[in-house]
């Protein structure tokens, strides 16, 4: 028994010396990175620094904000919009439905620069064409690049438009494992669809939305690109800043690790907790 554990763990050994020497050491050194100042030569241990700055910080409080409003709309439109699309995806009804679900997967492997340069073009306050549909019903042109509400509803629609396909393709893969003498049961002692839907459908589907949602949480924690790109950086005058792209400002424009890597540790912390949050009241509702 001792050897074939020993032989076990010579096969793992490669495995496990590369994820400690890219993964764990490198955790473990932000987190201990965090506790220092890092604006002077040599680095010096300053536990209060970096953390003592987080609790005051302005910037650090606006990202937050922007962060969680994106999180509380953003996610429930996507995952609904997800569900709704799965189901449709599922219909036999559909024709061609491989052709549908490879078409609401594909925005996930767009590059994210051509994604987000289509998106500027799309929204542009000259010549996009949203402007231009919005004029067609006697909406005056919205200007998404200069206003933060604007802005920040912006970065939701592309958000949600990334990554609805990405979760509808896992909701429809769950929907999928649904047994059909379930519908054909309530068929027969006819509950209409709908009825179906809500007290079938979502019931079963309960565990893979929550997975979506947890997954989608700890995505918009780390929300950088949209604003990066997107928005010029989180523009205008920090409306659509998040908290990754404030990690981001920190760590590779002002060269501040510690405070970055104190930046980087809350957000783990708190997509660590809001994701415990929802499987909390996602099990207290069965």
């Amino acid at each position: 028994m001792r050897l074939r554990n020993g032989i076990a763990y010579a096969f793992l050994a490669p495995y496990l010396l590369i994820f400690a020497t890219f993964w764990l050491w490198p955790i473990i050194s932000s987190f201990l990175i965090s506790f220092q100042n890092t604006r002077v030569n040599p680095w010096r241990f300053a536990p209060s620094l970096n953390w003592g700055r987080l609790v005051g910080d302005p910037a650090f409080y606006n990202a937050l904000y922007n962060t969680l409003i994106i999180l509380v709309i953003q996610v429930p439109v996507m995952i609904a919009l997800a569900t709704v699309m799965a189901v449709l995806l599922n219909s036999p009804l559909l024709k061609a439905r491989p052709l549908y679900r490879f078409a609401f997967f594909a925005p996930v492997v767009v590059g994210e620069v051509a994604y987000a340069a289509v998106f500027r073009l799309m929204f542009s306050i000259d010549f996009g064409i949203v402007n231009k549909l919005l004029g067609t019903v006697g909406i005056s042109a919205i200007s998404w690049f200069d206003n933060a509400t604007a802005a920040m509803a912006l970065v939701i629609i592309a958000v949600t438009w990334r990554w609805a396909g990405y979760n509808a393709i896992i909701i429809l893969a769950g929907l999928q494992s649904v047994p059909g003498d379930v519908y054909e049961a309530a068929t027969l002692d006819r509950v209409s669809k709908v009825q179906q839907f809500f007290h079938i459908t979502l019931p079963l589907l309960r565990p893979i939305i929550l997975f979506c949602v947890v997954l989608s949480v700890i995505g918009t924690m780390q929300l950088f690109t949209e604003p990066f790109l997107i928005t010029n950086r989180g523009g205008p005058g920090g409306g659509t800043e998040t908290l990754g792209l404030l990690l981001y400002r920190q760590g590779f424009n002002s060269l501040n690790f510690g405070y970055a890597s104190a930046i980087a540790y809350t957000i783990a912390a708190l997509a660590v907790a809001i994701s415990l949050l929802n499987l909390f009241f996602g099990r207290q509702a069965k």
